[in-house]
């Protein structure tokens, strides 16, 4: 098999050529189709994240295809699954055993603990994948391996807004968006300041309201995602949002937050994070997504050109999604 890795945090991923993987017990063989690129896998190569087992293949927002299973599994060979960011939990813990299996302390997550989609096979455990609609090809799927389901865990945080600010209108906001003006909100986007293409791209999507993460819109939110990975943005969003107003921080990793003053948090708002996905949100997002329908934008990159795709995320030049193709 050939994966793109990670040798040493802060430095390109490499090409590798290495033997295919056998699938252990409760373990699924998987013929990559498409892995999309989150910036969380730019926050595991330069090292963000903690206690990196390099070498690493990145990659979680996997679609492949089953090649084979371990004993114990049920998916037959031929089918067609989605893998996530969270590879596996305890199952036993007081955070698995009251339905934050998200937040379990043993739990290990694709592309960071466990070698990920930047690659042609993957090896993934049975009961973390999860079937994806027909109506959805590999290359449109795979972000909703994360930016959809870590947008819809967000949102799912940020209760019934009637008014929603989304902060950084990238792949996550891009899905987010979509679900929030089908369920009847209102959509504000803020961008970084002068990007009149991710403002147009939203306004398209309809947002109602697109501008500059330094401005107010002209009407209170009720509540705040912020996708970007910019502390500085928190103080900015509990201005925007009203009393009793909630701000979601929807990323792994973000900046450190500025200090503010306490009467911008006084009224009762709420600031929150967003700490990865349960299977609950996974099963419920995939359902929704094609019934809304959620369209998915993609620029595709053959799996060598890894690299590039992370300098074109990490530098603000996509609208929509990055997708390695094998």
């Amino acid at each position: 098999m050939k994966a793109m890795v990670l040798r040493r945090t802060g430095e390109p991923l490499v090409l590798d050529e290495r033997p295919d993987p056998t699938p252990g017990t409760g373990q699924l063989l998987l013929a990559v189709k498409a892995c999309a690129v989150c910036r969380t896998d730019i926050h595991v190569i330069d090292g963000d994240l903690p206690d990196i087992p390099v070498p690493i293949v990145p990659g979680h927002e996997i679609v492949g295809e089953v090649i084979a299973g371990g004993e114990g599994t049920d998916w037959q060979p031929g089918q067609r699954l989605g893998v996530p960011w969270l590879g596996y939990t305890c199952g036993t813990c007081p955070y698995c055993d009251s339905a934050q299996e998200n937040l379990c302390d043993h739990a290990r997550f694709t592309g960071y603990q466990i070698d990920g989609g930047f690659a042609d096979k993957v090896i993934a455990d049975a009961r973390f994948c999860f079937p994806i609609d027909e109506s959805y090809d590999a290359v449109e799927a795979a972000p909703l391996l994360c930016a959809g389901l870590i947008g819809y865990r967000s949102l799912t945080m940020a209760g019934d807004a009637r008014h929603l600010g989304i902060y950084g209108f990238g792949a996550a906001a891009h899905i987010v968006c979509q679900i929030a003006v089908w369920q009847d909100r209102r959509v504000y986007a803020f961008t970084r300041p002068g990007d009149d293409t991710a403002q147009d791209f939203a306004r398209e999507l309809g947002a109602v309201w697109a501008g500059d993460s330094k401005q107010l819109p002209g009407h209170q939110l009720d509540a705040a995602i912020i996708f970007a990975p910019v502390g500085s943005l928190v103080p900015g969003a509990l201005r925007a949002v009203r009393k009793g107003g909630i701000v979601v921080c929807g990323g792994i990793h973000m900046s450190d937050i500025p200090s503010f003053p306490y009467s911008i948090l006084w009224g009762e708002r709420t600031i929150r994070s967003v700490a990865n996905l349960t299977r609950k949100d996974a099963t419920e997002f995939l359902e929704l997504a094609p019934r809304v329908p959620v369209h998915v934008h993609t620029v595709t990159y053959p799996l060598e050109q890894a690299n590039e795709a992370l300098a074109d995320l990490r530098e603000g030049r996509l609208s929509g999604a990055a997708v390695l193709i094998p």
